[in-house]
């Protein structure tokens, strides 16, 4: 089943996604998230789910694909409105551990696995990369340019897309 997810909190461990055929609104679990590779998502992102009806309702079993919610550039992101979506494209994704990363305030940071500077993470990069918050420790990949003012994240993705030493 197809929809858009309507909210999502990490912190309750669990959200609702609108289907496009209508209906009741579908639980999506953080533990279905989760074994899709990811810890949150955001609003309005686009998902295909398998779905199970129980007498509680409808309820998202395993997570097929996520889309990030369609919007507009990144607003103050200067360095990242500069490339082309060529440009953007052709970064490789490197896996990453998030540092720290507060919603409120709009961003955060992540350690590149061996490398020492920091990476910043804009919370609109993260909106637009299908995510809603991320969690010290987890464990992401990174499409990572050196910007302005330091290294700055263009796409946040689950751990398991960048390629590992051994592929």
């Amino acid at each position: 089943m197809r929809g858009k997810v309507k909210w999502f909190d990490p912190s309750k461990g669990f959200g609702f996604i609108l289907a496009d055929e209508g209906g009741p609104d579908i639980l999506l679990h953080a533990n279905v998230l989760r074994n899709f590779g990811q810890s949150s998502v955001a609003e309005d992102a686009l998902i295909d789910v398998v779905v199970q009806e129980t007498p509680r309702g409808r309820q998202a079993l395993e997570v097929l694909k996520i889309e990030p919610p369609l919007s507009g550039s990144p607003a103050g992101l200067e360095d990242i409105e500069v490339l082309d979506a060529e440009a953007l494209a052709a970064i490789p994704l490197v896996a990453a551990r998030i540092k720290w990363f507060d919603k409120a305030k709009g961003f955060g940071f992540a350690n590149v696995f061996g490398r020492s500077e920091d990476v910043f993470i804009h919370v609109e990069v993260l909106r637009r990369s299908g995510f809603a918050d991320l969690q010290p420790g987890e464990a992401v990949s990174l499409k990572v340019i050196d910007g302005q003012r330091g290294r700055l994240a263009t796409l946040v993705a689950a751990w398991d897309a960048a390629p590992r030493q051994d592929d």
